[in-house]
């Protein structure tokens, strides 16, 4: 009888081909144009209308790699990539997803893999004290850490548990009636409206408050519209701060907002997607004061600590309202060590039941760098932004829109919104460099987000000549 499985020593032997693969990709990804140059449709037209019969080789699935699919790859791993946010990695973290991969761990209680769970509760202690988190935020106190997939997938959670803190886990009955309200500044981040959708507290009940001209929450609005909230009959009950917009990287007041959090019984979220693996260095950490006073924590190491997606770090003070909040258990997974109450059971601490091994590649970040490679890399990506930030200033055609706290600039040209949206498009189509923009007080603003694993000074430098060679061009209608 047939086999189709690849065998042990056929795949040891095509793995070294892709282990080689991925390295050379690394070697020479500066040669591939930043921006993926197709159009819609492109990479679909390639590809069969229908799956092979037969089985394919290795070799002919490379090649179809190479020709078919690289040119629809937009490459967030080139050191030329400023879009958005990083999403970088390293190859200690690919060579642990590799793994993870291979054991094919499904790791939803401690029972179906004990190592997959208590690696993840000690490697987010280890995280915990990297960052000078609060003791309540650890396994060995009240709270504790999880590895969701990502920010949005915690902000969800955190909305949950706090709507069933507010309302004493009465939300789900019949007859509850309770009017709940959530706060949020007009900067934060889509995903904390679409939770407050699927939550079913419902947009109407979601309230934005303005920011100031840093961008970042104005407490005294908060305030103002908790009172007036309240004499309407609604409850606060959540409220989220961010660490760290998308747009400009604002942060905001912490410590405030969670002095008005503490007094109003409301659920404190703070959201440090990005900028959360800059408190690894204790210089940053000041942009945190305040995070002893909240319920929850999350920030994403697979943004811009060398872990590839999906990893995402959530903490929270008190483990049991979480575990109050999302625990079932059906026959099929009862088990002696759930029931002897000695093990975590990461599934009751997030919506999904199934969960991989994501720990794994974390464990293997951290080891890898230590301590000092982390504070290293990310230092000298704020250094580098510094110095563009510097440039930008030196400019007689640029300005800097705000100041940055990180390594997230926002600039923009004298010429208007849309010379700056032509410059940008006329740059990024280039192939040789990629970045993004928002709006900011109703302008166009060009955003340069420095973070990825490879950027160098050098790197920044050459896309900085860029953008004014170009500026230039167009201003003389040479383009």
């Amino acid at each position: 009888m047939q086999n189709y499985h690849m065998s042990p020593e056929q795949f040891r032997k095509e793995g070294k081909k892709v282990i080689d693969w991925i390295a050379d990709y690394y070697e020479h990804i500066e040669k591939y144009p930043v921006l993926s140059q197709v159009e819609p449709g492109d990479i679909k037209a390639t590809l069969p209308e229908s799956a092979p019969q037969k089985g394919e080789s290795l070799d002919e699935m490379i090649k179809d790699i190479d020709e078919k699919i690289m040119p629809g790859i937009t490459h967030w791993q080139s050191p030329n990539f400023y879009a958005y946010f990083p999403a970088n990695t390293s190859f200690p973290a690919i060579l642990g997803d590799l793994i993870s991969s291979g054991l094919g761990v499904q790791g939803m209680i401690w029972a179906t893999s004990p190592a997959a769970t208590e690696l993840e509760t000690r490697v987010l202690d280890w995280l915990a004290e990297m960052m000078g988190m609060p003791e309540k935020f650890k396994s060995t106190s009240t709270g504790g850490g999880v590895i969701q997939d990502t920010a949005s997938t915690s902000a969800l959670t955190a909305i949950i548990a706090a709507r069933e803190r507010a309302t004493k886990f009465q939300s789900n009955k019949k007859g509850n009636q309770q009017k709940l309200v959530a706060y949020i500044s007009t900067q934060t981040h889509s995903s904390i409206e679409k939770a407050i959708k699927i939550a079913g507290i419902g947009t109407d009940n979601m309230r934005l408050i303005d920011v100031d001209e840093k961008f970042a929450m104005r407490t005294d609005l908060l305030k103002t519209q908790i009172q007036k909230d309240k004499k309407e009959g609604f409850t606060p009950f959540f409220i989220c701060a961010a660490l760290g917009t998308t747009s400009s990287n604002a942060i905001d007041p912490i410590k405030e907002i969670g002095e008005i959090c503490e007094a109003e019984k409301c659920w404190f979220h703070i959201d440090a997607a990005m900028s959360g693996t800059a408190m690894l260095c204790p210089e940053f950490r000041h942009f945190q004061n305040g995070v002893e006073l909240a319920d929850s924590y999350c920030f994403n190491p697979h943004k811009w600590m060398f872990t590839n997606f999906d990893c995402d770090v959530f903490w929270v003070a008190n483990r049991e309202e979480l575990i109050n909040t999302f625990s079932i258990l059906p026959e099929y997974l009862r088990n002696k060590a759930t029931e002897s109450g000695e093990v975590f059971d990461y599934r009751d601490w997030h919506i999904q039941l199934g969960r991989r091994f994501r720990s794994l590649k974390l464990w293997f970040v951290i080891r890898h760098y230590g301590v000092e490679g982390l504070q290293y890399h990310i230092r000298k990506h704020v250094e580098i932004s510094r110095k563009f930030t510097s440039w930008v200033h030196e400019s007689d055609d640029f300005d800097i829109f705000v100041e940055p706290p990180l390594n997230l600039v926002c600039f923009r040209h004298k010429a208007g919104d849309d010379f700056n949206m032509k410059l940008m498009n006329t740059v990024n189509e280039t192939g040789k460099t990629y970045f993004t923009h928002t709006k900011l007080n109703g302008e166009i603003v060009l955003r340069m987000s420095i973070g990825q694993t490879n950027t160098e000074e050098k790197h920044v430098k050459a896309t900085w000549n860029l953008i004014q060679k170009k500026a230039e061009e167009l201003l003389n209608n040479k383009i």
